[in-house]
């Protein structure tokens, strides 16, 4: 995760390339970043290239790449020591984090790959623990995510077998609160269960339909569901 004065710096640099095509001096990014010295900056450059956010070509002058941009934030979910049960077992309650200053939005026409940040499993069929793993995340190519923000997801469960999604994918969420039928949904139930699920909605009633006829589909009033996201894409690993 970067610090603020890193992730400040990358962003302005980012921003500087794409405006003049060339990098910013040490005194425009200290004046930038409101440093006394240039030696802040350089230790921050430094930082950034360990971490592999940012690349200097030492044989030039004013030579900074930007390799990758900051992990996006998304509000979803992280687990409070609180637990409720529906019946079926307890799970977590959930909250919306907010604990990181919000990033800027991806860049659809750049070739750079962007960090996605994973937020730990959702349930393709029953609800279980939905938490957040501190400074895990996926690289994408920005072009294939889109505009807006995005993480991922660790599933568990086969309720989304017949859509392609299996147990152990991770999927690629796109955050949104709207979605249209048929879209498959990251969905959050009485804000306490989390689920990866097909929407149907009809008037007042939202209902959240497996593909594995195993399972059965639930309705619910549509105060109950909130939508945390809509899925755009999977990653499999093969063994």
């Amino acid at each position: 995760m970067l610090t603020r004065k890193q992730h400040q710096l990358l962003l302005y640099i980012d921003s500087y390339l794409k405006r003049t095509g060339f990098s910013p001096s040490f005194d425009e990014m200290k004046e930038a970043l409101e440093l006394r010295s240039k030696s802040g900056i350089h230790r921050l450059i430094s930082a950034l290239e360990e971490r592999g956010f940012l690349r200097r070509h030492h044989h030039r002058a004013r030579a900074l790449e930007i390799v990758r941009l900051p992990v996006m934030e998304a509000p979803v979910m992280s687990v409070t020591p609180e637990t409720v049960s529906d019946g079926s077992g307890a799970f977590p309650r959930l909250a919306h984090s907010r604990d990181r200053a919000p990033l800027a939005p991806f860049d659809n026409a750049s070739n750079q790959v962007v960090g996605v940040p994973l937020f730990g499993r959702i349930a393709a069929g029953l609800p279980i623990e939905a938490f957040r793993d501190q400074g895990e995340q996926i690289d994408i190519p920005a072009a294939q995510l889109g505009n807006g923000r995005h993480y991922a997801l660790h599933v568990s469960g086969d309720s989304m077998i017949d859509a392609g999604i299996l147990d152990g994918d991770t999927v690629i969420i796109r955050q949104a609160e709207t979605a249209e039928n048929g879209q498959i949904i990251v969905a959050l139930v009485d804000g306490q269960e989390v689920t990866l699920k097909r929407l149907r909605q009809k008037g007042k009633s939202i209902a959240l339909e497996p593909a594995n006829a195993a399972y059965e589909t639930q309705i619910f009033p549509q105060n109950r569901v909130s939508i945390q996201g809509v899925l755009i894409g999977l990653y499999r690993q093969y063994k």
